[in-house]
């Protein structure tokens, strides 16, 4: 069973796993976390609803309670979680992948994540080694309505849009049970309906090609804003005014403007290792204090309650909030960001102006090698680099970011795919072509 990665289960369901493994995960969950009754959402996969018949079964069937919330963005998950006091949880989806993938996400008590390392690990081994045993007095499923709670939470963030042309591709996905709730009916929709075929496009915003009907949206009809949810809604991303993809990680900095600006309050912010050197610069002027991690929920919301944070957000388009229970969730972070674009507005300053400002690297994006040998390859290129050039920090968690005093990079396995990743930022073009060239021909070899 190939389905346990690092931070969830995830695979092309009936390859990676089926509803037989499913039974034995929901059978052993019960055990592995302590808990009697645990929560369970889902996302509109067509896989989902057998999906969630089989680990209810084994829930159940362990002695131990399901409340159903029924379909649901991950987010969702989280808040119930935390807000009822429930010491486990699942959410049953694949997030971003392709119609044939499903999944399950498996949080604990005050939606802490359950990640390979903190039990999923353990539970691989329970479901390989043991038979499960139905108990005699078996727990059953009740229904739980976890929405209305949500976006009453969801409401108090909610700004005045009126003056604002907005553009959303909901990608089909679960952002389409609360949107319009929290929108209305004024912005721009495209894919706004659930379908867990994916019809239209992947419901992830990281790839090009599935941001392009958004970007023509925003120019087509003259919006402010773009914005793009994943499948489950734990993650959003941005198209300016003029149709370009903003970088998620450059969003933090937006963030500071809800946060930070004017209440001379001195906060910790929490980014991860591939994050722009602008986005700390940017914030330094809000008298933020910056804190890098490894990219990843396993890792990010446990870090941000140990350092007790403000919020935080990753280059892939997770942003989390100490209001919200230190999780992330795409909704909130898009009404919050809006309602500084809506601001922004005001003052006569455009999205991309906004950015311009933050963004004052040049970036080459995440660029992925295909290497088995991760270790040798990424020390090979942390070496070369090191040896030859003045280092003004080394940071060796989730692979290596080093900097120097006119560009840095980070260079990290994938946790969830066979990748080695590069990332590289730089003062000039010239320079960050120089780096990136020199990085492709010293990792050639190992591919």
């Amino acid at each position: 069973m190939g389905a346990f990665h690092a931070y969830d289960i995830r695979g092309i369901y009936n390859v990676d796993f089926n509803k037989n493994d499913v039974y034995k995960i929901g059978f052993y969950l019960p055990q592995l976390l302590k808990a009697s009754e645990i929560l369970v959402g889902r996302d509109v996969r067509t896989s989902s609803p057998e999906i969630f018949e089989y680990l209810s079964k084994g829930i159940t069937d362990a002695g131990a309670n399901v409340f159903n919330i029924g379909l649901a963005t991950t987010p969702m998950v989280y808040f119930a979680t935390s807000k009822y006091n429930f010491k486990a949880s699942v959410q049953i989806t694949a997030s971003h992948n392709g119609r044939e993938y499903n999944g399950l996400k498996v949080s604990r008590e005050n939606a802490l994540p359950v990640g390979f390392d903190t039990g999923l690990g353990e539970l691989q081994k329970m479901i390989t080694a043991q038979t499960p045993v139905p108990v005699e007095n078996k727990g059953e499923i009740k229904t739980l309505n976890a929405k209305d709670d949500y976006l009453d939470f969801l409401k108090k963030y909610q700004s005045n849009y009126d003056n604002l042309k907005i553009g959303v591709d909901v990608s089909n996905g679960m952002a389409a049970l609360l949107i319009k709730d929290l929108l209305g009916n004024k912005p721009v929709y495209i894919y706004d309906e659930l379908d867990g075929t994916f019809p239209n496009h992947e419901a992830n915003p990281l790839i090009p090609e599935n941001v392009a009907d958004l970007k023509k949206t925003v120019l087509e009809n003259k919006c402010d804003v773009g914005v793009i949810f994943d499948g489950d809604a734990d993650r959003v991303m941005f198209v300016d005014e003029k149709g370009q993809f903003v970088s998620p990680d450059l969003m933090i900095a937006v963030l500071g403007h809800y946060f930070l600006e004017g209440k001379n309050i001195k906060a910790k912010v929490l980014q991860d290792i591939r994050t722009s050197k602008a986005v700390g610069e940017y914030l330094e002027q809000f008298g933020a204090e910056m804190h890098t991690w490894r990219v990843g929920r396993a890792f990010a919301a446990p870090k941000l309650r140990e350092i007790d944070g403000l919020f935080g957000g990753e280059l892939a388009g997770h942003f989390y909030f100490k209001d919200f229970f230190y999780s992330d969730s795409g909704m909130l972070a898009c009404l919050i960001i809006l309602d500084v674009i809506v601001k922004m507005k005001q003052k006569g300053i455009s999205l991309s102006q906004l950015i311009a400002k933050i963004g004052i690297y040049k970036n080459s994006g995440e660029i992925n090698f295909k290497i088995e040998d991760k270790k040798t390859a990424m020390d090979a290129v942390r070496e070369y680099f090191v040896s030859n050039e003045k280092a003004t920090k080394i940071m060796d968690f989730d692979g290596y970011r080093v900097e120097f005093p006119d560009w840095w990079f980070n260079i990290r396995p994938s946790n969830t795919e066979p990748y080695l990743r590069f990332l590289a930022e730089a003062k000039t073009e010239e320079l960050l072509t120089t780096k990136v060239n020199k990085t492709k021909e010293i990792l050639q070899k190992y591919m």
